[in-house]
């Protein structure tokens, strides 16, 4: 489902979604629409804008909060021109996950994109390094990864990006093993329970971003 109010933009998603094997059950633009749709479809993934009508300031971030409101856990990627921290904690506030939040001058690959949605799709939580530093500076003196080594602390900021351990290790320049060793010391630390692998990167995440 594609939430946005610019006719160019939602088009050329519909082309590229339905080029690349995928259905697109509605293009909707507004928020209540959007809202909508989200409870009468269960889409697989949304696509939303932030600017929609009237206000054109965040109406599309209020209506995927709404939205994940009457179907919690429903994937949402958020495309935006700026960050808007705010509804950005609303958004990861139920520790669902299936969230992503890309900005939309730093999409530059459609692979990228589309591996994105994917993921998102499946439950996780996908974020653009620049969301992640905001988010970072603005709580850094609430600090709860004091506990962590400037190494940890590299593993869990690409976590938050959405990251696999491989991605991890090969940005890193280290071993699979390696990185597995930091993400078991920052769930330890974190005192995260012993629950499956996804859920517990998407918690320990959530403290990342809300540090």
């Amino acid at each position: 489902m594609i939430a946005d109010d610019a006719v160019l933009l939602r088009e050329g998603l519909v082309r590229l979604l339905t080029e690349n094997g995928h259905d697109v059950v509605e293009v909707v633009g507004d928020g209540p629409a959007l809202v909508a749709a989200v409870v009468a479809h269960a889409p697989d993934v949304s696509i939303v804008d932030v600017r929609m009508p009237p206000s054109f300031t965040d109406e599309g971030l209020r209506a995927a909060v709404e939205a994940r409101s009457r179907r919690p856990g429903c994937p949402i990627v958020v495309l935006s021109q700026y960050v808007e921290l705010s509804y950005a904690d609303d958004l990861l506030a139920d520790r669902a996950g299936a969230i992503g939040y890309l900005l939309k001058d730093r999409v530059a690959d459609v692979a990228d994109f589309l591996d994105a949605l994917h993921r998102v799709a499946g439950g996780a939580t996908v974020l653009d390094q620049e969301v992640v530093s905001q988010l970072f500076v603005r709580r850094r003196d609430r600090d709860p990864l004091a506990v962590l080594t400037a190494r940890e602390r590299e593993v869990l900021a690409l976590m938050a990006q959405g990251r696999s351990n491989t991605a991890i290790a090969r940005e890193l320049v280290v071993t699979e093993g390696a990185v597995e060793k930091h993400v078991t010391n920052i769930f330890t630390k974190f005192d995260l329970p012993r629950d499956d692998e996804q859920h517990r990167r998407v918690l320990a995440v959530l403290t990342y971003l809300r540090s």
